[in-house]
C-alpha cells in the first residue's frame, strides 16, 4: 500500500500504480480538498486499477484527513469522556462510525483504519484521546459498537495498534517505543480488546512497539505476536496490515529490504510504505524479487465495498447527526 503526491495523479504516480505488487493506496491530508475532488481522484485510480484498495485515516479529532465538506467528528476518546451513560455512549460510538463510514464510502474510499483499540494509560501523547478509554472494558464495549457501526454502513473494520500502544511513551513515527511490562500484564490489560473483538474485526494493524519481555522483535515484525498469539490463540483470520514501514519505529528491522522481508515473515498481508517514494520503489523491487502474490484475505475487504452511497437521503443520517449533536460531539460541517 503506497501513497501519491497530491490532489491529482501525476505521471510518476500512474507508473507506480500500474505495478501489480501495489495492492492499495492510502490518502493523506495533502490528497484531500473536498469530497468531489477525492471522488475524482479515486475514480482516476480505479481507472488504472479497478481492484485497488483505497484507505484513509479518518478517525475523527486530530486524525481526520478529509476535513472540508464533511462532518467534523470527535476524537474517539471524547465519546467516553463526555457521555456518562454507557448505553448512550454505545449508541454514540455506533453513530460516529456509521457517519464516518458513509461519508468515506460516498467518496468510494474502501476503509478507514479504525477503530483505535489502544488503552489510554495517560502516558502516550501519540495515542491520547484517540483511545476509547483507559480500561479494557470500556474500550471493548465502545470499540465493539464502533465496529458494528462500520459494518452497518458497509465498511470493514481495522483495529489498531495490536497488542496495544498506550503504555509506551515514545511516538513510533520518530522513535522505537518500548513497553517493558511483562507478558502477563499486557495480556491482562491492553491485549483484551483485541482478544475480545478479534472475531468482529476484518483487519488488524500491529504496533511498531517493542515488548522485550515477550519477543526481541517489535510487534509488526514478530511471529510470536502475529502468528502464535494473534492468529493462533486469538483465532484472527482477517487481514494484517503493517503500520507504515517508513516510520522510525520500523527501522529496528534494518533497511527497507530487511523491513519488507521481516514484515512478510511475521505474517503481514499488506505492507504500508508511505511518504517515501524511494522507499516504496525499493519495497516493490523486493516484492518483485520474491514473487509476492496478493493475499486472498484482501478479497473480503473489497467485498464490503458499496460505492455511490446517497447517505444524506437516508433517514438514519439525520438521526445519527442529531444524536452526536445532542451530546456536544459534532463539529461544524465544512
Amino acid at each position: 500500500m503506497i501513497d501519491v503526491d497530491g490532489l491529482w495523479l501525476n505521471a510518476d504516480d500512474r507508473q507506480l500504480l500500474r505495478q501489480p505488487e501495489v495492492g492499495g493506496l492510502i490518502l493523506f491530508a495533502r490528497n484531500t480538498e473536498s469530497p468531489a475532488q477525492v471522488s475524482e481522484l479515486v475514480r482516476s485510480i480505479r481507472a488504472l486499477r479497478p481492484d485497488m484498495l483505497i484507505a484513509i485515516d479518518q478517525e475523527g479529532g486530530r486524525v481526520q484527513r478529509l476535513r472540508q465538506g464533511v462532518l467534523r467528528l470527535p476524537a474517539l476518546g471524547e465519546i467516553g469522556r463526555r457521555v456518562a451513560n454507557q448505553q448512550q455512549a454505545v449508541e454514540v460510538a455506533h453513530a460516529a462510525a456509521w457517519l464516518m463510514a458513509t461519508e468515506m464510502l460516498a467518496c468510494s474510499i474502501d476503509i478507514s483504519f479504525a477503530p483505535v483499540l489502544d488503552l489510554d494509560h495517560g502516558r502516550s501523547a501519540v495515542i491520547g484521546n484517540r483511545s476509547l478509554g483507559s480500561s479494557a472494558e470500556t474500550v471493548t464495549t465502545l470499540g465493539g459498537a464502533y465496529i458494528d457501526g462500520l459494518h452497518a454502513a458497509g465498511m470493514a473494520a481495522t483495529g489498531k495498534h495490536f497488542p496495544g500502544h498506550g503504555w509506551a511513551e515514545a511516538d513510533s513515527h520518530f522513535d522505537l517505543p518500548v513497553d517493558e511490562r511483562s507478558e502477563a500484564e499486557i495480556r491482562a490489560t491492553d491485549l483484551r480488546p483485541f482478544r475480545d473483538l478479534a472475531s468482529k474485526l476484518d483487519g488488524i494493524m500491529p504496533a511498531h512497539v517493542l515488548y522485550p519481555q515477550v519477543d526481541r522483535h517489535p510487534a509488526g515484525f514478530s511471529r510470536r505476536w502475529l502468528q502464535e498469539i494473534l492468529r493462533g490463540e486469538l483465532g484472527f483470520n482477517g487481514v494484517i496490515f503493517s503500520d507504515d514501514l517508513c516510520m522510525a519505529g520500523a527501522h529496528a528491522a534494518g533497511d527497507m529490504v530487511a523491513r519488507v522481508d521481516a514484515a512478510l515473515a511475521s505474517g503481514c498481508d499488506m505492507l504500508l510504505v508511505c511518504n517515501d517514494r524511494g522507499g516504496a520503489e525499493q519495497a516493490l523491487q523486493q516484492a518483485q524479487h520474491r514473487g509476492i502474490a496478493p493475499s486472498q484475505r484482501l478479497v473480503g475487504l473489497l467485498a464490503r465495498r458499496e460505492p455511490g452511497v446517497v447517505y444524506k437521503a437516508d433517514p438514519r443520517w439525520l438521526r445519527a447527526v442529531r444524536l452526536l449533536d445532542s451530546v456536544g460531539l459534532l463539529g461544524e460541517e465544512r
